[in-house]
């Protein structure tokens, strides 16, 4: 529980002063409820330290060497393989590179990456819920585009599983919460 614990302050330290997107709610709300996330699903402890630290790489001034120097690198790694390439790459271009990537990730990058999604679809959902459609406004590709990249994510986190990973408990509501968001979705 250690490395759970030097994580949330890490991720605490490293996501200062930034917010869920146009929100007043700390940024660092959802690393730490995606940790959970998994925390409940049994992972190993690194994972949940990963996911926490998830956003670290792409959304701070924190580098790979100073992970792998606080966390070692196996954590190090697994947060590298959550984060997305180069944020100077227009939307489409970082988001294809996602789904390209977790296709043939390892599983606990796997579950990481289904983890934040499905606090992001569920913070979603309750917008939704609130505000209706305008939800969409704050993202700078509309609900269409967003639809096609969470399918996407989905099928993409679903490829090259063995059956028993395949039946791992996060993906199915995951899908659920496609659904749920995107209520035409078609498989």
């Amino acid at each position: 529980m250690k490395v759970i614990e030097k994580a949330v302050e890490y991720a605490a330290y490293a996501h200062d002063n930034q917010y869920r997107k146009k929100t007043r709610l700390p940024y660092v709300s959802h690393p730490v409820t995606v940790g959970f996330y998994l925390l409940q699903s049994g992972v190993r402890e690194e994972v949940v330290a990963a996911a926490i630290l998830h956003d670290v790489l792409e959304d701070t001034t924190t580098t790979f060497s100073d992970l792998e120097k606080e966390f070692g690198l196996e954590i190090a790694t697994l947060v590298e393989g959550c984060s997305e390439p180069d944020k100077n790459l227009i939307w489409e271009e970082r988001k294809k590179h996602t789904i390209r990537h977790l296709e043939c990730a390892s599983f606990e990058i796997k579950q990481i990456a289904c983890a934040d999604k499905l606090h992001n679809l569920r913070t979603i959902h309750v917008e939704l819920q609130k505000d209706g459609d305008r939800v969409f406004e704050k993202f700078s590709r509309g609900r269409e585009k967003q639809r096609w990249y969470y399918e996407s994510i989905l099928a993409s986190l679903q490829a090259n599983l063995t059956d028993s990973q395949s039946e791992w408990h996060l993906f199915g509501e995951l899908e659920e919460t496609i659904h749920q968001v995107f209520p035409n979705y078609v498989e």
